[in-house]
């Protein structure tokens, strides 16, 4: 039995941050960065000129409302300092410098308008999904969530029961650590969930503030990388186990894998100065690997097919446009070409991690599809770990 969705709602951050700005920043607070030369060449290989982020770009660069005394704290410092023998004057003047010296923000500052910003992101999204799909909040019996940069407990599932509001006996399933592969995953979870019930009505709303790992104070290659990358975007679908009016796309399978020992490749490290996110030059490979494995699987779901079987459209976020000319150079012969032209599109304004796939279908289905179309949503995530789901658009 199939499950048949709605029209993405798609809501991208509303402040627009400019690449030049980025660069300008990371020249000024690193001028003596062994790779800063090569930082235009980097840029312009990304192919991002401009992202949209929640919160603006001086929020994110900004220092801390402490100060450079914020530890120890001006009572041990001051003590430490007559302890070593200096004049009380001296004493002041010393801790007046001190205090004087620009610290980070703190985990709570980058974080918390960050939070704020995801739940408001995420109703707006998810008000936009139950409209398209010609829903109210009180049809709602199942809510998926994910929103893996900005961890809280209570999570997104909670703060959307109280804003929108839903039922008290909605079915809620936060998923905060999905990450890159929330859009596919959700999608095959609620096609599990309506597949029992098909009376059930599924919202899934992803909500992701990716700038959050933006760290000023990074020196690495890899921290620029990061920085250039990422965009905020919230999104949300609605699932039915019945075709509706408002369907556009019918979900027939599911596909999962999951490469073992992996989980150093691409993380999330919380730090005293909020999140950052560590990449491995290893990673590509790997996430290659699963579309390998992804081409078997549809090999083998296809192989007794009276005609040959490719897809007309292949909505996909491996994590960059690395791995997607890997998976053009590998697809199987006699696919046409093109089936990525929509995911492409999608990264030209930042990699929008679990929202992305949401996003790509949604571009997809504003440029018009033909009825019947074979359609393949594939994302790839740190640990290392990738979900496909294939179906017909209707």
């Amino acid at each position: 039995m199939g499950a048949y969705l709605s029209p993405p709602a798609v809501v991208h951050g509303e402040h627009s941050v400019q690449t030049d700005q980025i660069l300008a920043e990371v020249r000024s607070r690193h001028p003596q960065a062994p790779w800063l030369p090569r930082i235009d060449g980097i840029a312009a290989s990304t192919g991002i000129s401009s992202r949209g982020w929640m919160l603006p770009l001086n929020t994110a660069v900004a220092p801390s409302s402490g100060s450079g005394l914020r530890t120890p704290g001006i009572g041990p410092a001051r003590e430490a300092l007559i302890r070593g023998g200096l004049s009380d004057r001296h004493v002041e003047r010393a801790i007046a410098a001190l205090e004087a010296i620009p610290a980070p923000q703190t985990i709570q500052e980058r974080t918390a308008p960050a939070w704020a910003a995801v739940q408001t992101y995420a109703e707006r999204a998810a008000r936009e999904a139950l409209g398209i799909a010609g829903l109210d909040t009180a049809d709602v019996d199942c809510l998926i969530t994910s929103h893996s940069t900005t961890p809280a407990l209570p999570g997104l599932d909670l703060s959307l029961l109280n804003l929108l509001p839903l039922r008290g006996d909605v079915l809620l399933l936060p998923a905060s650590q999905w990450a890159c592969i929330a859009g596919t995953r959700s999608l095959a979870l609620a096609t599990d969930l309506v597949a029992v019930d098909p009376g059930r009505v599924v919202l899934v709303v992803i909500s992701e503030a990716l700038s959050t790992t933006y760290q000023p104070a990074d020196d690495t290659l890899e921290s620029l990388i990061v920085r250039l990358l990422f965009a905020d975007t919230a999104v949300a679908t609605v699932v039915t186990g019945r075709p509706r009016t408002e369907s556009i796309l019918r979900l027939d399978a599911a596909w999962h894998h999951t490469l073992p020992g992996t989980t150093d490749l691409h993380r999330l490290d919380t730090r005293s100065d909020g999140t950052h996110f560590v990449m491995d030059r290893r990673g590509p490979r790997a996430v290659q690997e699963t579309v390998t494995a992804m081409w078997e699987w549809l090999r083998m779901r296809h192989q007794d097919d009276e005609h040959p079987w490719h897809p007309e459209l292949l909505l996909a976020h491996p994590g960059g446009t690395r791995v997607m000319e890997y998976m053009e150079q590998t697809m199987p012969d006699g696919w046409p070409t093109g089936l990525l032209d929509y995911s492409r599109d999608s990264y030209t304004t930042g990699n929008r991690g679990g929202a992305a796939v949401l996003d790509i279908l949604r571009r997809a289905y504003d440029a018009g599809q033909k009825s019947g179309s074979r359609t393949v949503l594939y994302a790839a995530a740190p640990g290392l770990t990738a979900t496909a789901v294939e179906g017909e658009w209707l």
